[in-house]
C-alpha cells in the first residue's frame, strides 16, 4: 500500500510539473524574449545562429528544452563557465520568453563536406539504427529523423547544430561533466561512444536538414 502511495505521489507529482510546463509555455511572450536576449547575441548570434562553434546555435530549438537548459544553468544543475551570472536573476517566466524568442527562429541549415564519405556514413548509421554491438541507441529515436527533437518529452532538436558544440557535449556527457539529461540517459549514451563515434555524429547532423 505504502509503495502504491509512494507511485501515486510521484506520478501526481510528474503531471503537476507537466502542468506548470504547459502553462509557462501557453504564456510565453516572445517578444518580451527577445528584448532580455540582446544579451545572448555576442555569443549566439542576433538570430540565434551562433558565430563560432564552441557555442550552440538557438534558432528554432524546442522551446522547453531550451527553457529547461536556462532554468538548470541558473539553479547549477548544469554547469556552463561562460553562462556564469547571464541567467541568475531570470524567473522562469523569463527563461520560457527567451525560449520562445529563439524558438521561432529559423533553424541553422548547416552543410557538410562529401570530403569524408566513410566519417558521414557511420554518423548516419549511429544516428538512424544506433550500434547494437556497443548498446548505442538510434539517437533518431529521441530526436526524430529529421533531428527537430521532440518538445513535449524536452527532447532537443540536433539538426544543423555546429559539429564542434556537439562534440564537446558529447564528451561532457560521457565524463560526467554534464547530467541533466532525463534520467542521465544522455551520460549512458555517450560513454560508450568513442572519439570516432562523436565525430561522425556530430558532422552528419551538421548536414542533416
Amino acid at each position: 500500500m505504502r509503495k502504491l502511495l509512494a507511485s501515486l505521489a510521484i506520478t501526481m507529482g510528474a503531471v503537476g510539473i507537466a502542468h506548470a510546463q504547459t502553462d509557462y509555455q501557453a504564456d510565453a511572450d516572445a517578444s518580451a524574449g527577445q528584448e532580455m536576449a540582446q544579451t545572448c547575441a555576442a555569443c549566439h548570434g542576433q538570430q540565434g545562429i551562433s558565430p563560432s562553434g564552441a557555442f550552440p546555435n538557438l534558432a528554432g530549438q524546442q522551446m522547453s528544452y531550451l527553457a529547461k537548459q536556462i532554468m538548470d544553468i541558473r539553479d547549477g544543475n548544469r554547469v556552463v563557465a561562460q553562462m556564469a551570472g547571464q541567467v541568475d536573476n531570470y524567473s522562469d517566466q523569463d527563461a520560457w520568453d527567451v525560449a520562445a524568442h529563439f524558438a521561432r527562429q529559423d533553424a541553422n541549415l548547416g552543410q557538410t563536406s562529401d570530403e569524408d564519405a566513410e566519417l558521414l556514413a557511420r554518423g548516419e548509421e549511429l544516428y538512424r539504427a544506433g550500434d547494437m554491438s556497443k548498446g548505442i541507441p538510434a539517437c533518431a529515436a529521441c530526436h526524430t529523423p529529421t533531428g527537430a527533437g521532440i518538445g513535449s518529452a524536452v527532447y532537443p532538436g540536433l539538426s544543423g547544430q555546429h559539429a564542434e558544440y556537439t562534440v564537446s557535449t558529447l564528451q561532457d556527457f560521457a565524463a560526467g561533466d554534464r547530467n541533466n539529461s532525463p534520467n542521465n540517459i544522455m551520460g549512458d549514451i555517450a560513454s560508450k561512444m568513442s572519439d570516432n563515434d562523436m565525430e561522425a555524429v556530430a558532422n552528419y547532423l551538421l548536414g542533416l536538414n
